[in-house]
């Protein structure tokens, strides 16, 4: 005999209404935040180029911590994102090189073939971390093992390989045009195209997560895994998807990180999954799944880059900015844990 079945929509709603609730007090610190720089800094730090800066510096960050928001809202974890942002760039970075011109003629920054190697290069960064996170979904989902373990060991899997097929140097010789059309291409000349394509990304994510049957069952496997089940959500082959798209945004935050600087950068990403992870929870996702916005991670990712722009320019040391976003992120996480005990004694 089995119990009531309950449509998924309603098992989410609460958390909804709660992570709705966490939105408007992020947007409030943000927007404080906005306020004490610009009274301690005045037109240096209110003015629209430097927005556009720091919207560009969170541009990378912002597409780890959509797919983030998914992982999470199931009670999940994707440590791996960082290593497969590297590799991605990696791999995409080669291919391109490879296919671009020969040797000599990329060394001598001669590109003729770069119509083929530019797109070529794209689709294989951004298989590499569909694959990854296919790999991170079939292991959690199949063999039931812990997403903490399993993204822990894909992470030293993913930098190991970006190790292994560079030598340990950085890809160089990149074609130019991917940071001329892409990397520091502005749309009407103001609107960055990294950021356009972050942006973009949030908002088609933020809609299939508040209105697509997708973001229900994601939301209802957050909220309880078993229920879900019962109500007839294949679990496995959600969680697979979520894991799948958390590898895909990786993938293209490596290629968008490479079109910025035309060249990887192995060693500047390793903390880049504490940092996503960071961002979600301040933008007021549970750890323990079943809630979180789209809007809340979008704002929890422009925070840090607001406190870091504001503190560069005020001089103040590089390290503060990370004691700063140390201090919000437990205060996110202890509120966080006092709403779930209060939800347990209602």
């Amino acid at each position: 005999m089995t119990g009531p079945q309950t449509d998924p929509g309603q098992t989410q709603e609460p958390g909804r209404r709660l992570a709705g609730l966490s939105s408007v007090l992020i947007v409030g610190i943000l927007a404080f935040l906005v306020v004490v720089f610009t009274i301690l800094n005045g037109t240096a730090f209110l003015n629209f180029g430097n927005f556009v800066n720091i919207a560009v510096d969170a541009s990378v960050l912002l597409l780890l911590g959509v797919g983030m928001t998914f992982v999470i809202i199931t009670a999940g974890i994707d440590l791996s994102v960082g290593s497969v942002l590297v590799l991605s760039g990696v791999v995409g970075g080669q291919v391109m090189v490879a296919l671009s011109g020969t040797s000599e003629q990329v060394q001598n920054y001669q590109f003729p073939n770069q119509a083929i190697g530019i797109p070529a290069g794209i689709a294989a960064g951004l298989l590499t971390g569909l694959v990854f996170g296919l790999f991170n979904g079939l292991l959690i989902t199949r063999l039931k093992m812990q997403p903490f373990i399993v993204t822990l060991g894909t992470l030293g899997i993913g930098l190991g390989l970006a190790q292994i097929l560079t030598g340990g140097t950085n890809v160089r010789f990149v074609p130019t045009a991917i940071q001329s059309q892409i990397g520091t291409r502005e749309f009407f000349g103001f609107l960055p195209v990294p950021v356009v394509i972050s942006l973009v990304v949030a908002v088609i994510a933020g809609v299939v997560l508040a209105k697509c049957g997708f973001g229900r069952y994601t939301y209802a496997i957050g909220s309880n895994a078993e229920a879900a089940r019962r109500v007839g959500i294949d679990v496995d082959r959600h969680l697979l998807k979520v894991y799948a798209l958390s590898g895909l945004l990786a993938g293209l935050a490596g290629l968008l990180d490479l079109s910025r600087f035309n060249t990887t950068s192995i060693g500047a990403h390793t903390a880049d999954n504490l940092a996503s992870i960071s961002a979600v929870v301040i933008g007021g996702t549970s750890l323990f799944g079943g809630i979180g916005t789209m809007i809340g991670t979008v704002v929890g990712t422009f925070i840090p880059a607001v406190l870091r722009n504001g503190f560069i320019i005020q001089g103040v040391q590089a390290f503060w900015q990370e004691v700063a976003v140390g201090v919000v992120l437990i205060l996110a996480v202890f509120i966080d844990q006092r709403r779930r005990s209060a939800e347990e004694r209602m």
